[in-house]
């Protein structure tokens, strides 16, 4: 049995296979993880053992690169970068699979499940996660927010859901009247407004949405425009950013409010280079 370090043809093929049963899992195709393992036996030379823990470890990897993870793998950090690397060369080779989540027909969409908006990790009572350091040193390595702000499947997806959703809210106040006018300004005007969606709370005071989707977890970092935060800070009684995470799956959301600051720490990433 080969017991060194895994090379980059091994973390290929175990990543290769979880992400093929990962894709099963999501479109709720069955698989069999016995026979996956026993294929990896006989293409690394590993321990069924040591293929466990390292499937593990792809987990753990995708939690960092913001990615929905296969259960029953419960992520094992303190991984090798190598591995991370080895599952953005699939992502590279598989620019269709993101895309292929957020196929929704539209038919699923006119009566999406209630969302349930819970609380912000920031505003509970507990500390943040051990692993917290690796993942967002993943995610900042592989541009992860940047990743899922140009994924326009997954940004239209999450609007469209949160569209549904705040209609959905005002109906069941008996806001029938507010929820007609509801509106998805990103798609009817385009971006610029520093805002998704136009709504109303139940008492009739607007609600400025911007939404920030992702497939990965709650702490998975996501970007914001420069507009977006001086919207936020100029109506920052009505501005609202509605975090939508573990999208592929189950969507959870939680809400955050002005000051932003407050609740994460914002990074400049990118700058505008002027003549002088």
């Amino acid at each position: 049995m080969n017991s060194g370090d895994w090379s980059d043809t091994e973390n290929d093929a175990v990543v290769a296979s979880y992400f093929g049963m990962l894709s099963d899992e999501l479109s709720v195709r069955s698989y069999n993880k016995a026979a996956q393992n026993r294929a990896l036996q006989d293409q690394t030379g590993r321990s069924r053992g040591s293929i466990e823990f390292k499937l593990c470890n792809v987990s753990a990897a995708c939690v960092g690169l913001g990615l929905p993870i296969v259960k029953g793998y419960r992520p094992r950090f303190n991984f090798q970068m190598s591995l991370a690397e080895a599952a953005s060369r699939w992502l590279a080779r598989h620019p269709e699979w993101e895309l292929a989540l957020h196929r929704k027909d539209a038919s699923t969409m006119a009566e999406p499940p209630a969302l349930y908006v819970g609380t912000a990790p920031t505003l509970r009572n507990t500390p943040p996660p051990e692993e917290l350091e690796q993942m967002q040193r993943v995610a900042r390595r592989f541009d992860v927010a940047g990743r899922d702000e140009r994924n326009r499947a997954l940004g239209h997806a999450g609007e469209e859901r949160v569209f549904h959703h705040e209609r959905q809210t005002l109906r069941q106040h008996g806001q029938d009247a507010l929820a007609r006018r509801v509106r998805w300004v990103s798609k009817e005007d385009g971006d610029g407004a520093g805002y998704d969606i136009a709504s109303f709370t139940i008492e009739g005071r607007e609600r400025l949405i911007e939404v920030k989707t992702t497939n990965g977890l709650e702490r998975t970092p996501f970007h914001i425009s420069r507009n977006e935060l001086e919207v936020a800070n100029e109506r920052r009684d009505d501005w609202y950013l509605f975090r939508l995470y573990e999208f592929a799956r189950a969507p959870q959301a939680f809400e955050l409010r002005p000051p932003l600051e407050a609740h994460v720490t914002l990074t400049a990433t990118n700058f505008q280079a002027s003549f002088q």
